[in-house]
């Protein structure tokens, strides 16, 4: 993978302008198309310009300072619209240090108004339509919005005016004369209701945006954007604030996965892929654009759909063969959080249902019940369960399970006991749980991880559900972390993801030793032995990617800062390396875990809940969490330890972390690890024997271990130059390993390709069709061999899935064999 990376095709662009104005709502009216394979249907924003939302809270504002004095100048295609003029616009995009330049690509955009997206690209060029960055009111105002794949087909102001009952959001007068400003002053008081008055906000949003259109806007798209202005609206202040795109995704959209299910049966979903929802609708990607949102989707009745919502949604009949579902959540969030799913799933549910079981399903009390418990919030508001007494104390949130019908039996066995204690345990380290309800979705086979965490829902992949318990439990604590680190607390720059995967990777152990209610010095065992594997795995990672990609803040000093518009750019954010990649989980579970250590860990998880009380609900950079760590440790603990030298060691270098260097490795004096190398010397015994003298194998007594034990010592026996073909097959007996759970089932795929054992090639090749998550790497272990039949089997399976398979993961797969 040492690669020399492409900035103008690896960097993301956020290009909206969220430094001038914010979506604070969305209104999602949408009919899916599980034939045609397109989303279609409006989407109607609600907006709050920069003069007001700049005084509402000082961590938005400084998300909105200028990163550079330099601002790049962008050109745009010819504007569509209706009626045909000709005016000047004001294209207010700048990056830090950045250029998105196609050199000597002609604009290729059509010229006869169709209002269809163009895939041409955006370059820098001295154009007739300026960068006027100050806006001094020469030119109009230009909305910019993050859109990719989508074909905009009309985008129209709403006159919220219009609205019955909507005179109580101003004063009766101003109603004789409808004008820009009354409509935008509606939508402010609208906005900008009190939380405790969040239902009547979500009804008039609802009835706002079915108001009459009150003038058709111009527009434009290109590859990354969708740029709209008005006539005369010269300042974010005077553009209108409610405004409608109509619109259809196409069925290449990146946001966008159209596949079937296990059972044959077509769906889609939302795949959290490097561009995140824009091909899904026109938003504001960069994450300060915080805001909620409602949507209505419609789809055939055999199908159910699934959202990120706050509400466990019922279903309303329209007309025969049609259902309608409604989603909404009242916390503001990146839309880039957003998912959703639509397949004919089912819903699992517990063989038995205990009266402890129905305690659990309980509905959450209501957000209006507004019972302070913790202080004030430091977040905008909203409707908070941290200041609900009962949700603060509420151990297990209701939960449901959804599936393909042929997965049913499996995930009643394997997943539905799991869920209230992995829940129960989360609660227990890091207290109130930031999200009312949970919906698990077990995802199709082409799901290209083992799991996604969004607001209410997490996707899963049914790579968990094999095996024992061990892989599932860890791994639904992995993603429930993700709701308070990531989800309840973002990241204000995405560079820092470590922010939510190293969160997550540290205490999904915590997490899951809670859950099988081990004692301290058991839990402690499992930890070293999990850090161990994690040790080795970061090593690979290290060996064998660019050091680019190794930096966990690549913009340094500059991370957080944006352009004097609010666009900014995500290095390696659209690398097809960099999914397959865990370094930002790697590399920030080692830094938690030494920070942990050096605080003690009691002192660190009770400081952790301090944390999540006081920054959820906002966004934060690395030096927010470092600097509130370190102020709780005492000085004779904190040893040099600065906010700059952990940036600069663990954050901005690439390789091992200082720190670690020097140090005994990782699980170097775990028993569960010494046990493990124990059984290795007896494999390896076994191995040297003469062939003859192998019925005499009994001899050798091998324990019973845990799964990470397993995957361990296929690991060390990887190492080996030659393993024989009886000691493969003794592996095998042994530990039934072809029915072991994924991470298992990986190793000793890769033994069985290292060693050609032919006769259980049949077991690498259902990993590759049933195990997509994870099975990419071993095309590469296939084809480096230059064994013409382990060639011929990576390229059969290859073409059995590629028609299914994740964009990104067959790209890379295409790359190693042909």
């Amino acid at each position: 993978m040492d690669v020399k990376l492409d900035p103008s095709r690896d960097d993301l662009p956020l290009m909206a302008n969220t430094s001038h104005i914010l979506v604070k709502h969305y209104v999602l009216d949408l009919d899916v198309d599980l034939e045609s394979h397109i989303i279609e249907g409006s989407i109607v924003l609600f907006f709050e310009d920069g003069t007001r939302f700049k005084k509402q809270t000082n961590s938005t504002k400084e998300t909105c300072q200028l990163a550079s004095n330099e601002a790049c100048r962008f050109g745009t295609p010819e504007l569509r619209h209706l009626p045909m003029t000709s005016a000047r616009t004001t294209f207010n995009v700048g990056y830090n240090d950045f250029i998105i330049c196609d050199k000597g690509e002609e604009d290729t955009s059509d010229k006869d108004g169709n209002h269809d997206n163009q895939e041409q690209a955006s370059g820098i060029s001295s154009s007739k339509y300026g960068c006027d960055t100050e806006n001094h009111g020469r030119e109009d105002f230009l909305l910019v919005l993050d859109c990719c794949d989508l074909s905009v087909l009309k985008v129209e102001e709403v006159d919220v005016a219009a609205v019955p009952g909507i005179e109580k959001f101003t004063r009766p007068s101003k109603l004789t004369v409808v004008s820009e400003e009354l409509r935008n002053e509606i939508v402010h008081e609208l906005v900008t209701l009190p939380a405790d008055q969040w239902r009547e906000q979500l009804d008039y949003f609802v009835h706002c945006s079915k108001a009459p259109s009150c003038g058709e806007l111009f527009f434009d798209t290109d590859t990354w954007s969708l740029q709209i202005r008005k006539t005369g609206a010269q300042t974010a202040t005077d553009f209108p604030h409610a405004i409608r795109i109509c619109y259809k995704t196409k069925p290449e959209g990146q946001s966008i996965t159209w596949t079937s299910d296990q059972s044959g049966r077509p769906c889609v979903y939302t795949m959290g892929s490097p561009i995140n929802n824009r091909a899904l609708f026109p938003c504001q990607e960069p994450p300060v654009a915080m805001s909620t949102w409602q949507a209505t989707v419609r789809a055939a009745a055999s199908f159910v759909v699934l959202m990120s919502g706050e509400n466990s949604a019922k279903p309303t009949q329209l007309h025969e063969g049609c259902l309608s579902w409604h989603y909404y959540v009242t916390m503001p969030m990146p839309a880039s959080t957003f998912a959703i799913a639509v397949g004919c799933w089912t819903e699992v549910k517990p063989e038995t249902c205990s009266s402890n079981d129905l305690a659990m399903e309980r509905p959450c009390p209501l957000p209006e019940t507004n019972c302070r418990h913790v202080g004030v919030c430091s977040h905008v508001e909203y409707p908070c369960r941290f200041q609900d007494a009962a949700a603060t104390i509420q151990k297990i949130i209701p939960h449901r399970v959804f599936a393909p019908g042929c997965l049913k039996g499996v995930c009643q066995e394997t997943l539905m006991w799991l869920l209230p204690p992995c829940l129960s345990a989360a609660h227990s380290v890091l207290g109130t749980h930031p999200f009312s309800r949970l919906d698990i979705l077990i995802v199709p086979a082409n799901f290209s991880s083992l799991g996604m965490a969004s607001p209410h829902i997490i996707f899963l992949s049914q790579s968990t559900l094999t095996g024992r318990s061990h892989l599932c439990g860890s791994r639904l604590c992995h993603e429930i972390a993700h709701a308070w680190f990531g989800l309840a607390i973002g990241a204000r720059d995405w560079t820092e993801e470590w922010l939510s995967e190293g969160f997550a990777t540290h205490l999904e152990d915590v997490f899951w030793a809670e859950v099988q209610q081990l004692s301290p010095q058991e839990a402690q065992e499992q930890q070293e032995l999990r850090a161990c594997l994690r040790w080795h795995r970061l090593q690979d990672e290290l060996r064998n990617s660019p050091e680019e990609m190794q930096v966990l803040r690549p913009s340094k000093e500059k991370t957080g800062h944006v352009s004097d518009s609010g666009a900014s750019v995500i290095k390696h954010g659209l690398s097809i390396e960099k999914p397959f990649m865990q370094v930002h989980y790697l590399k920030g579970y080692f830094l938690l875990r030494f920070l942990a250590r050096r605080l003690g860990q009691e002192t660190y998880f009770s400081f952790l809940r301090k944390f999540v009380h006081k920054f959820h609900g906002q966004l934060i950079l690395s030096q927010d969490f470092l600097q509130m760590l370190l102020e709780n440790i005492p000085e004779e603990k904190r040893l040099e330890l600065s906010v700059e030298n952990i940036l600069q060691d663990w954050l901005e270098s690439s390789g091992i972390p200082k720190q670690l260097q020097g140090a005994r490795p990782a699980g170097a004096d775990c028993g569960l690890v010494r046990r493990v190398d124990a059984e290795v010397t007896k494999w390896m015994r076994l191995n040297g024997r003469p062939r003859k003298r192998r019925r005499r194998e009994e001899e050798e007594v091998f324990e019973k271990l845990l799964p990470d034990q397993l995957v361990l010592l296929l690991e060390r026996l990887l190492q080996e130059k030659t393993l024989t073909r009886p000691t493969l097959q003794s592996l095998q007996r042994t530990y039934h390993l072809q029915e072991q759970d994924a991470e298992v089932r990986h190793r000793w795929c890769e033994l069985i390709i290292k060693h050609k054992h032919t006769s259980a090639y049949g077991h690498v090749e259902r990993f590759l069709q049933e195990d997509q998550a994870m099975g990419v790497y071993l095309y590469g272990e296939l084809m480096v061999g230059e064994d013409a039949r382990q060639q011929q089997l990576a390229r059969r399976c290859f073409e059995l899935v590629r028609g299914q398979m994740d964009r990104s993961s067959a790209e890379v797969v295409a790359e190693m064999l042909f």
